[in-house]
C-alpha cells in the first residue's frame, strides 16, 4: 500500500528561500568587514570561532525549552527579532570589544531557527519524511540568488550596505513566519521521561558520533578551504565560482535525497556522506592546480545537503512523541557547533604543521577512519539484536 503524498509546504519552501537568501546578503561578507575595521587575523579568526561556540549551546537549549513549555512559535518569533536587533547593534559597532557581544546575541538567538522549523516539516510531513529535502533545496536557491545581488550591492554601495540589505530580507522572514505552521505534537510521555529515553539509546550516539565526525570535516572546509586555494595563487573570482558550485551542487542533492533516503535508510545516506567528503577532501589535499579544487565542490551536496537532509530525517524518526524541536536541536548543536568548533581548532593546528594539503589528507583519514568504526558498530548492534 503506498504512502500518501502530502500538501505541498509552500510556506516553510518560502521560509528557507528568504531564510538563506537573508543568510548569503550577510555571512559572505563579514569578514570583509571586520577587515574593512582594521582588525586583525586572529581578531577575525575569535570572531569566526564565536557562532559555533554559542550555537554548541544555544540550540539544544532554545529546542528543549520550546519543547518543555510548549511555546515553539514564540520562539520562533522571538529569536527572528532577536537576530534582527543584534544585526542592528553589529552594524553601528566599530570596536573589537563592542562587535563581541553582538556576535554572541546573533549566534544565541540563530540557533534555534532551523531546529524548530525542520522539526515542524517533519512533523506535517509525516510518513513522508523523505521529501524533507524538497522543502529545504528552496534554501539552497535562496543563497543562490541573493548572494550574486549582495555581492552587486556591496560593490556598488561599500560592504556597510550588507547590514540594511539583510535586515530587509530578514523582516520577510519574520513576516513569513507568522504563516508558518509551527507543530506542537502531543506527548506520548512525561517531557523528562522522553529526554531520558532518547539519551538511552544506543542508536542516538552513534547517530551523534557521525554528525559529529561529518560536522568536523565541513568545517575545516568552510575554515580553510579559501586559504589553501590562496596557496595555489587563485584569484578571488575563482574563490566565487567556487561557492557558487558548491551551492548549486546542493539542489539535486536535497531534489533526490527522499529517494535515497527510502532506499538505504538515514545510515546509508550518512555513510554515503561520509564517503563522499573523504573522497572530496583527498582530492584538495592531491590538487595541483585551483581549477581542480572547482570540480570537487560538485560534491558539496553529497558532503553537506546529503548529511543534512539524513540527519534531519533521522531525528525526526528517534524523536519520542512531543520531543522533536528537542532532538532537531541536539543534532543541530552536534553537527554546526561542536563538530563546527572541533573542525576550526583541528584545522588550525593541522594548518601550522603540514599547510593546506596537510589539512585536507589527514582530515580525510580521520573521517575514514570514524566512517569504519560507524560501519562496525552498526554490523555489531545488528548482531547483538538477532542473538
Amino acid at each position: 500500500m503506498s504512502i500518501p503524498r502530502p500538501q505541498p509546504l509552500w510556506t516553510a519552501k518560502v521560509f528557507y528561500f528568504l531564510y538563506f537568501g537573508a543568510a548569503a546578503c550577510l555571512g559572505p561578507f563579514l569578514a570583509l568587514y571586520y577587515r574593512d575595521l582594521g582588525f586583525s587575523g586572529g581578531q577575525i579568526g575569535l570572531l569566526a570561532g564565536l557562532s559555533p561556540l554559542v550555537t554548541l549551546i544555544a540550540a539544544s537549549f532554545w529546542s528543549v525549552a520550546a519543547d518543555a513549555t510548549r511555546r515553539h512559535r514564540a520562539v520562533l518569533l522571538g529569536a527572528l527579532a532577536g537576530m534582527g536587533g543584534s544585526v542592528a547593534l553589529l552594524s553601528v559597532s566599530t570596536a573589537f570589544l563592542a562587535i563581541i557581544p553582538c556576535i554572541i546575541l546573533f549566534a544565541f538567538f540563530a540557533a534555534p531557527v532551523l531546529a524548530l522549523v525542520d522539526a515542524s516539516v517533519i512533523a506535517l510531513l509525516g510518513e513522508r519524511r523523505d521529501l524533507y529535502g524538497r522543502q529545504r533545496l528552496w534554501g539552497a536557491v535562496g543563497w543562490g540568488v541573493a548572494g550574486p545581488v549582495a555581492g552587486g550591492l556591496v560593490g556598488l554601495y561599500g560592504i556597510r550596505a550588507a547590514f540594511p540589505l539583510y535586515l530587509l530580507v530578514l523582516s520577510l522572514v519574520l513576516t513569513c513566519s507568522w504563516f508558518l505552521k509551527v507543530v506542537k505534537s502531543e506527548r506520548s510521555q512525561p517531557f523528562w521521561n522522553g529526554l531520558r529515553s532518547l539519551f538511552a539509546d544506543r542508536r542516538w550516539f552513534a547517530f551523534l558520533l557521525v554528525v559529529f565526525l561529518g560536522g568536523t570535516g565541513l568545517s575545516i572546509v568552510t575554515n580553510y578551504l579559501f586559504l589553501y586555494m590562496d596557496e595555489m595563487h587563485a584569484g578571488a573570482g575563482l574563490m566565487g565560482f567556487a561557492l557558487s558550485v558548491a551551492t548549486l551542487s546542493e539542489i539535486p542533492a536535497l531534489y533526490f535525497s527522499g529517494q535515497l533516503l527510502r532506499r538505504w535508510g538515514a545510515r546509508g545516506v550518512m555513510i554515503l556522506g561520509l564517503a563522499a567528503y573523504v573522497l572530496r577532501a583527498g582530492g584538495y589535499a592531491a590538487a595541483t592546480q585551483p581549477w581542480q579544487v572547482v570540480v570537487l565542490q560538485l560534491l558539496h551536496g553529497l558532503t553537506f545537503s546529503l548529511m543534512w537532509a539524513a540527519g534531519v530525517s533521522f531525528a525526526g524518526e528517534m524523536a519520542p512523541r512531543g520531543l522533536e524541536a528537542t532532538a532537531q536541536g541536539v543534532f543541530s548543536s552536534t553537527f554546526m557547533g561542536l563538530g563546527g568548533i572541533s573542525g576550526a581548532l583541528l584545522g588550525g593546528l593541522l594548518l601550522d604543521h603540514f599547510g593546506g594539503a596537510g589539512v585536507f589528507g589527514m582530515s580525510a583519514g580521520i573521517v575514514l577512519t570514524g566512517l569504519l568504526m560507524f560501519v562496525m558498530a552498526g554490523k555489531m548492534m545488528r548482531m547483538a539484536s538477532r542473538a
